[in-house]
């Protein structure tokens, strides 16, 4: 993997379990990351994506804290500052159907808990070395979920970047 300079970074995290909150801001700060902002609360996190640039989202999704309303707010939210932000879902919610529902949802990005530092900045990475184009499709808003192009697709329907 290639080295980085992600000291101007500002991240966002929302994240329900305090421990795993920890070692993100930990990891992070080991990266060099200069500002880490992180709290269990959809409503605080969503605050202060609305009063800080940020660079990018991660967050969590549990039965006990709905990471997906919050990708749709974030995505589709009348008030949000920056629906193109990268959106990094972090869970434990690992079968296709759950990575199908976030990616319809708007995620840029899926990480698989536990994590590590390894697997953190192969998505930061990610995030930086690939960018997707937007595109907005029915009640869909969020980054092109093809991974690769192709050229076999020709109908009148075919979707387009914004």
């Amino acid at each position: 993997m290639k080295a980085y300079d992600l000291s101007k970074l500002n991240i966002l995290v929302l994240e329900k379990h305090v421990l795993v909150r920890k070692l993100l801001t930990d990891v992070f700060s080991e990266f060099g990351v200069a500002t880490v902002f992180s709290t269990p609360d959809p409503r605080e996190a969503f605050r202060y994506f609305q009063d800080h640039e940020v660079d990018i989202v991660l967050c969590d999704w549990t039965p006990d804290l709905d990471g997906m309303a919050f990708v749709r707010q974030i995505r589709q939210g009348l008030d949000t500052p920056n629906p193109y932000v990268p959106l990094v879902v972090v869970t434990a919610n690992t079968e296709l159907r759950h990575v199908c529902f976030a990616r319809d949802n708007g995620m840029t990005e899926f990480l698989a808990k536990p994590v590590s530092a390894k697997t953190i900045y192969a998505r930061l990475c990610s995030v930086i070395e690939n960018p997707r184009p937007f595109i907005r499709v029915g009640d869909f808003f969020g980054p092109d979920r093809r991974r690769r192009a192709s050229n076999n697709f020709n109908h009148a329907e075919r979707r387009r970047a914004v």
